[in-house]
């Protein structure tokens, strides 16, 4: 097998693997790399139709992950009471998700006083539920995006552009118990720091 095989091959495994990708901010920049490959194998192979292709695909990437990121958004947030059964069935039906990054989760109304849903251009995005574990810390219980919109819009909509709300119900931080890799990245990459007990800590007010 010489390298433009493997070119092929590896461009054939990204292209696969962006068709599984459930978010679509996801599944645009996988298959923009797999393109890119496929191109530099059409050329390397002289091929021209898997050129005139990719160059295709590639332009049609780049065209709608800028409308993604260009793309002005309404965001707002939706509260919940505890008896809603639009909260239930949600919980319910996105079990197997919350269950992968929060192992265990169980919906108690006393421990989650402070919830909303994020609501996207009035679509519903994802969830959050939240107790004042004292009077200035706000303690996370769920805070789930739906595969849909997983490109860290909401995460900066809760922890940054709400800041002042939070503020003002006299919330000077934002504590997180992370279960998996995935949710620490997550924490790391939305402005959380690891303090010396295991927490997740965000400062509003430092």
């Amino acid at each position: 097998m010489d390298y433009i095989q493997i070119i092929g091959y590896a461009a054939s495994v990204i292209i696969a693997i962006s068709m599984t990708m459930s978010s679509i901010v996801k599944f645009r920049w996988v298959n923009l790399i797999g393109a890119i490959s496929f191109l530099i194998y059409g050329l390397l192979f002289n091929s021209i139709p898997i050129v005139i292709l990719n160059v295709f695909i590639i332009l049609t990437d780049i065209y709608y992950l800028y409308r993604i990121y260009s793309k002005k958004e309404l965001f707002t947030t939706l509260e919940i009471r505890s008896g809603n059964k639009y909260l239930l069935n949600f919980l319910k039906f996105h079990d197997k998700g919350i269950q992968k990054f929060f192992p265990g989760f169980k919906y108690k109304p006393e421990l989650n006083t402070i919830s909303f849903f994020v609501l996207r251009n009035m679509a519903v995005a994802g969830i959050f539920l939240a107790h004042k574990k004292d009077s200035k810390t706000l303690s996370v219980g769920l805070d789930f995006v739906v595969p849909e919109y997983r490109d860290y819009k909401n995460a900066k909509f809760i922890y940054h552009r709400l800041k002042n709300d939070f503020i003002e119900n006299g919330i000077e931080k934002i504590i997180v118990v992370p279960q998996t890799f995935d949710h620490i990245k997550y924490l790391k990459k939305v402005g959380f720091k690891k303090d010396n007990d295991g927490l997740f800590i965000m400062k509003i007010i430092e």
